[in-house]
């Protein structure tokens, strides 16, 4: 069994290309339970190690699985500038407590084209004052881009960390017309 109490699950992977570069996806059928981005070689194997490891289950490279058709869709159609918001069920199994509370309001309250500061962010789930706690959650968001830790900025307009790099989140947050805004 692995933390979350489940034995080891069906875990279907693939490297998509994207307009910010390769992304990993891994999906159990619960739904999407990874984006990595910049899915290179190493970036790839490291991140299916710790997969298997947390889910206890030996990912399967199946770009055509059925379980990673919608999330590709509805990926492809984001970058390309035809949607702007994401219907995919999602496995939150690989974040819990306060952290996967946090990712679900950014995800459900923060819309296309919208940023949201980090203590508002922290405000919104009751935690005043835990806006370095917010931080550390989009640090450890499983989701990037489908659960949308780019939209969360600096109270100051500063555009803030990113795990995916500063010109990643730049390049998301223009293709969804937040910049050139003056969030620098």
């Amino acid at each position: 069994m692995n933390s979350d109490g489940r034995s080891g699950q069906r875990v279907v992977w693939a490297v998509v290309g994207s307009d910010i570069g390769p992304l990993l996806l891994a999906a159990t059928p619960e739904g999407l339970v990874n984006v990595v981005f910049h899915a290179t070689a190493p970036v790839r194997d490291r991140a299916l190690e710790r997969l298997a490891s947390r889910l206890g289950a030996e990912p399967v490279e199946d770009p055509a699985s059925p379980l990673l058709a919608e999330p590709v869709r509805q990926l492809t159609a984001y970058f390309a500038g035809g949607r702007k918001d994401f219907d995919l069920p999602l496995d939150w199994s690989l974040i819990s407590g306060f952290n996967r509370q946090v990712l679900r309001e950014l995800a459900a309250g923060v819309p296309f084209g919208a940023v949201v500061g980090y203590g508002e962010l922290a405000d919104r789930v009751g935690q005043p004052g835990a806006a370095q706690a917010v931080g550390v959650a989009m640090g450890s968001n499983p989701l990037p881009v489908v659960v949308p830790c780019h939209r969360v900025v600096e109270r100051d307009g500063g555009i803030g960390g990113f795990g995916g790099g500063l010109e990643t989140k730049r390049r998301l947050l223009a293709l969804e017309g937040v910049l050139p805004e003056p969030l620098f």
